[in-house]
């Protein structure tokens, strides 16, 4: 796998100076994954600073937070549309796009419970990334469009600016408790981290949760 966009993560799975460790992720991806969640985390920040009144009065500064939440909002695609640029991160997308009888599954030892690695095969991403990252990229269509309805009054008159606020309020605290428990998933998993963080997890780890993908 290769990247484009600038990166300058070696070619090849497996670098000699770091033995044991396997490439997951290149440099363009962890890229468009940071600053997606930076962006993300600005939205969110700043909607609760508009819809949250204590937290209102504290903060202060309305027509900054409204200019925070705006332009966050409108960026928010703009680190998935340079990430087009790069082989690695259009490869992602396929996985992620891709469901196998190995993610059914997976989510059945899930549901029933079950830890054991053979028990819960993966990709690169698992069914629950899959599902996660599917049904986020469609909230932030939707957040953004229902946005723009309120931004834009008579954007599209048969559309009243009360449903919009009604589907973005209901859509925000949703992708909000998704959001958070992503975050704790991630936490739960400092193997999981440190490949975003560096691109590279251990050999062990691989195995383990994505032993498919290691085949690969």
């Amino acid at each position: 796998m290769r990247s484009t966009a600038g990166s300058t993560a070696p070619t090849g799975p497996v670098r000699p100076d770091l033995p044991g460790r396997v490439r997951r992720f290149s440099t363009a991806e962890r890229w468009v994954h940071r600053t997606t969640g930076y962006l993300m985390l600005v939205c969110l920040a700043t909607a609760a600073c508009l819809y949250l009144g204590p937290l209102a009065q504290l903060v202060g500064r309305r027509h900054v937070m409204i200019f925070l939440h705006e332009w966050s909002g409108i960026l928010l695609p703009l680190p998935f549309l340079l990430g087009l640029l790069s082989t690695d991160f259009r490869a992602d997308l396929r996985r992620l796009n891709r469901f196998a009888v190995y993610d059914r599954q997976w989510l059945r030892a899930v549901r029933r419970r079950r830890k054991e690695p053979e028990a819960r095969p993966a990709g690169k991403f698992n069914a629950g990334q899959k599902i996660y990252a599917g049904w986020i990229a469609g909230a932030v269509l939707v957040m953004m469009f229902t946005g723009l309805l309120m931004w834009f009054l008579g954007l599209l008159p048969f559309i009243s600016r009360t449903s919009a606020i009604f589907v973005h309020d209901l859509v925000a605290w949703a992708i909000t408790i998704a959001v958070l428990g992503h975050m704790r998933k991630a936490y739960e998993d400092p193997e999981a981290r440190l490949g975003m963080r560096t691109g590279y997890v251990s050999r062990s780890w691989a195995e383990r949760e994505h032993s498919r993908w290691l085949g690969e």
